[in-house]
């Protein structure tokens, strides 16, 4: 596997970032998954602005989007695959020990992976833990994932692929790394970034192209939804079979079949849709 590090590609065993790095010592930095289907980026444009506003809401140096760009089509020239997660990481650099920042500049890294396509319905877990809808992360997307991994074990162990969230006023917000959203009397909803939520890219096309409304939903609503489903870079869209104990019968429902075939048929017509 070829990395691009720091202005240049190098071997995967060639690559080599400091143990002082911020994003390791401290999980000081910003990142953007994309999907990559034979070479091809969705949604690229997108996912850099996020990029950009992550780092200046980390209050991190603004990222050369240029080079980034320039980064990641090399990584794919370098590493052809049909279907790939590519992974642009941006950190605070070589800092001293402490959350103090050093003075050498910004890590980047992007690497590729390659991945399968995800089913059409999957199983997800509540769990009890909180996201902070006022903290100083909320709505960025950071390397500061330790929760995500822990929520995403117990989901794992459960039989689920997904763990979701309430924030701290106990209203429904996001899952560990996908957005979700639900069907009441027939008409689509999504929580509002407000709610603590990441704006996801494909939170966003969704909402759009389907036409889903921005609600602040109860955590209970799950429970009692018609249809429920997420959304993320690499599910697209992808139904709810199951949460908890409780079965979603006839999962995807007819809310979410029509916004997994509108999603399908507009990414693929536009490839970085603006």
């Amino acid at each position: 596997m070829t990395i691009w590090l720091d202005g240049a590609l190098r071997d995967e065993d060639a690559a080599r970032v400091s143990v002082f790095d911020h994003g390791l010592t401290v999980g000081d930095g910003v990142f953007e998954t994309l999907k990559a289907e034979h070479g091809r980026l969705f949604a690229l444009t997108r996912h850099l602005e996020r990029l950009a506003r992550s780092a200046r809401g980390l209050g991190l140096p603004e990222p050369d989007l240029d080079e980034v760009r320039r980064a990641c089509a090399a990584v794919l020239e370098a590493n052809p695959m049909p279907r790939g997660r590519l992974r642009i990481t941006y950190t605070g650099g070589l800092s001293p020990l402490g959350s103090d920042r050093g003075t050498t500049g910004p890590t980047l890294v992007v690497a590729v992976g390659e991945v399968g396509v995800r089913p059409d319905t999957t199983s997800v877990i509540t769990v009890p833990w909180t996201r902070n809808e006022r903290g100083a992360l909320a709505g960025l997307k950071t390397t500061s994932y330790a929760e995500n991994v822990l929520a995403l074990s117990r989901a794992h162990r459960q039989d689920a692929s997904e763990a979701l969230f309430a924030n701290t006023t106990g209203r429904l917000c996001e899952g560990t790394g996908s957005n979700v959203f639900v069907v009441l009397d027939g008409e689509l909803h999504t929580p509002p970034v407000s709610s603590g939520c990441l704006a996801g890219v494909t939170r966003a096309l969704v909402a759009d192209w389907a036409g889903a409304r921005e609600t602040d939903l109860p955590f209970d609503v799950l429970e009692r939804a018609e249809e429920i489903f997420l959304t993320s870079t690499l599910r697209d869209v992808q139904a709810v079979s199951r949460v908890d104990g409780r079965t979603v019968a006839g999962a995807p429902g007819p809310v979410t079949a029509k916004a997994m075939r509108i999603f399908a048929e507009r990414s693929a017509a536009e490839p970085d849709p603006v």
